[in-house]
Order: structure tokens, then sequence, then C-alpha cells
């Protein structure tokens, strides 16, 4: 089956990011009455949630929680897990050390954008290296816990390290983790991908969740992606597991989750009738 999940920061998060709700206390039931399964949260640090609250909030709604997105640690302090900087390195992992421990009760999935940091005027191979590394330990102290890291391509405007599908399957099979898989992104996959819904079939055995958002990074369909083109797609290659709008909260919030929830809801929910019955 096919689950649906939506972006959702805290009230503080950074006008940059990427997520339509902001305010877990208002947002989780807004997400669960709109039809949501789940949603992702947008964390800085682990601190930035009640746990209790969180727990008391998914139980009362009937809703779950999705994933962990890191996006606003880089955003929110620069930090990135390939930082030369010894300080800065082990500053980032223990962020990350937390918000798996997180993850072991709330979702199972933590993801890796931009926060893996940039290659810049440095030795691409060593930049790989440090990334393997630095990873490499994240995934051993995840694998005790049952939590998966997910990395995310990111496109060449926003990023210059591993944009593509292709490129993030190599660096997968680098690291050689059985708790390390992809998150792709239909919005970067559509600028740097030959195509979208073809590659993801070609590479699914190595996908997690998927992300989701229009051509224009506003609401599914409100751009030229073709959605209906990417589910028959994966229909052939049973794609289970998780989805998640990551867009733009324009015009607003409420009309962009709406519009999000009125466009998929019946592509998820003829797929999981079509593929799982």
């Amino acid at each position: 089956m096919i689950k649906l999940s939506i972006a959702i920061a805290d009230t503080y998060a950074l006008p940059s990011a990427f997520v339509v709700f902001r305010g877990f206390e208002t947002c989780i039931p807004k997400a669960a009455e709109l039809g949501f399964n789940g949603v992702e949260l947008a964390l800085k640090r682990r601190s930035e949630i009640d746990e209790t609250r969180l727990e008391q909030l998914l139980d009362e709604h009937g809703i779950e929680v999705s994933c962990i997105s890191t996006g606003q640690v880089y955003a929110d302090s620069g930090l990135t897990l390939t930082t030369e900087n010894t300080g800065r390195r082990e500053e980032v992992m223990a962020i990350f050390k937390e918000l798996i421990d997180l993850a072991e009760h709330f979702g199972g999935l933590v993801n890796i954008g931009r926060v893996r940091g940039q290659i810049g005027g440095r030795p691409s191979a060593y930049v790989k290296a440090l990334f393997c590394e630095t990873v490499g330990d994240l995934c051993d102290y995840a694998a005790s816990r049952q939590v998966t890291l997910m990395l995310e391509p990111v496109n060449r405007y926003e990023c210059d390290f591993i944009n593509s599908v292709e490129e993030g399957v190599r660096l997968l099979k680098q690291i050689g983790r059985t708790n390390f898989k992809l998150m792709p992104d239909v919005f970067h996959m559509n600028i740097e991908d030959i195509t979208i819904e073809h590659e993801l079939a070609k590479y699914i055995d190595h996908v997690a969740y998927i992300h989701l958002a229009d051509s224009n990074r506003l609401a599914p369909g409100q751009g030229h992606t073709d959605f209906k083109k990417l589910f028959d797609t994966l229909a052939v290659s049973r794609y289970e597991g998780w989805m998640s709008v990551e867009i733009l909260p324009k015009p607003d919030p409420d009309t962009a989750a709406r519009q999000s929830i009125e466009f998929l809801l019946p592509l998820i929910q003829e797929y999981n009738e079509t593929v799982f019955h």
C-alpha cells in the first residue's frame, strides 16, 4: 500500500523551510482531517518536539509519523556531514543520533538532503570518502534501533553533490549498508533525471520513500508533471511505502494542502486497489 504524508515544521522554522504546515499542535489534527495518513516532521533538533504530546496527538487523530527530515539542520546552522571541521562534524552527528533515537519510536526513517554538504572547491573523491565514512557510522548507530537513513538527491541549483537518482544509487552501493536507502523527490528528478517514472522503476529496489511536488514546486496538479504516468509505472514495480507532499505553501498552506490531497488521493486509492487487491 502507498500511504500519503505531508511535511510539518515547528512554528519557529525558517521561512525557507519546504513545508506546507507550521505548528505541530494545530497542524497534525488538520492533516488528519484532510485525509493524510502521516506527517513528516521537519526538525532542527530533537528538543523541538514534545514527544509525549506528539504521541497523544497521533493516537487521538489516527495518524502516523512517516519520517523525520533534516533540511532544517543545515538551513538553521550550516552544519553538514562533510565539513572538514572535526568539532562541527561531531556536532552534526550528535544531532543526527538524537533524531535517530526519536525515529526509533516515530517512523523509523530519517532523511539526508542538503545537510550532506557541498563539494565546492574540494576534490570530489575526498568529499565522497568523508560522506561515506560519516554516514556509514550513522547507519551502524541506526541499525541497532531499526532505523533507516535515506539519501535524497537534490538538483544542481541547490547542491553540487548527488544530484540524480543514479548518482544516489552509486553512493548507496559504495556505503553498503542495508539500512541506507534512497528518497527520490520528483521535483528534483524533473530537473536532473532522464525521466521521472522510468528512473524510479529502474532503481525501485533502493527506494524507501518518495517526495511529491509538481514541476513548479507547488501542489501536485498545479504544474506539468504527469503523476498518472508516474503511478502507472510504479504499479508495475509494486512500490509500497510512503509518499510525502513537500511543496511551497502557496497560495497559502491550507489551500496547498487541500489541492494536494484532492489531486493525489484518487490516484493513490486507484493504485492501492489495483496493485494490492
